[in-house]
């Protein structure tokens, strides 16, 4: 597992507090009571800040703001459109709301429709195989081809684990065929640490978004300071891309 995996897998609001009451109700046993109070008090607060919308739209908002999303038609020309694998609470529209089939974005709609809009001739997906035989890359290749993007504009990464295999393995692919600058297709969230491992590499980079998930629905019905389940359960995103960063911060990597 990469370090910011491992990272974010052990801040996560349920983790962390669950480690932290543990730890604490084990101190009060030792009679060590004051010390594992305020560990167990801790680990309350940090599960109750993350199930805060108010949280959500703060952190997350700030990231996913970084770079716009456009419409195709309004986005910049490029030699190569440039997706990566992965996803985000589940491609959902809204973050807040329930998911909808129907409604749901995820990455590879976003290349296809900056594919038809002729904003690139060539469409390279980059992701390994992260559970089983198939990568993530030939599963999107599946999926845009159904959108109408033909097989011989695809090139395709089948190695990389990690947001910065996708830049060092996807800037060999675009080096030997040429390709100087490319549009970056990933969520807006991810966008941040994505642009920046690409940036390093030395690959001219464009930001091309997929539309923001993290805004709140427009019928007003988000209470911004009420304790919220689905909230709690997709800050995870959030904290593994501030844990990303800082990560890939400390290792030179962006």
């Amino acid at each position: 597992m990469p370090f910011s995996s491992y990272l974010a897998n052990l801040i996560i609001p349920y983790n962390l507090c669950m480690t932290l009451v543990v730890i604490g109700l084990a101190l009060g046993w030792f009679r060590l009571r004051k010390t594992g109070g305020v560990l167990i008090g801790t680990g309350l607060l940090w599960a109750l800040f993350w199930s805060l919308p108010a949280t959500s739209l703060w952190l997350g908002g700030a990231l996913e703001s970084r770079y716009p999303h456009l419409p195709p038609a309004d986005s910049p020309t490029a030699d190569a459109i440039v997706v990566l694998g992965g996803n985000t609470a589940n491609g959902r529209a809204n973050w807040f709301l329930p998911y909808d089939r129907d409604t749901a974005v995820v990455r590879v709609d976003t290349a296809a429709q900056l594919y038809l809009a002729g904003r690139a001739p060539k469409v390279l997906l980059s992701g390994g195989a992260l559970e089983g035989d198939v990568s993530e890359a030939r599963g999107m290749a599946y999926a845009i081809r159904q959108q109408g993007v033909p097989e011989s504009a695809l090139i395709l990464e089948n190695s990389s684990r990690t947001t910065y295999e996708n830049a060092t393995l996807t800037e060999d692919q675009l080096k030997a065929r040429g390709i100087d600058k490319v549009l970056l297709v990933t969520s807006a969230l991810h966008m941040p640490r994505a642009m920046a491992a690409f940036s390093k590499q030395g690959v001219q980079v464009i930001a091309a978004p997929a539309p923001p998930q993290i805004v709140p629905p427009t019928d007003g019905s988000l209470p911004l300071w009420l304790p919220d389940q689905r909230t709690f359960d997709a800050s995870r995103s959030i904290i593994k891309e501030y844990a990303g960063l800082f990560v890939y911060w400390l290792r030179g990597w962006v």
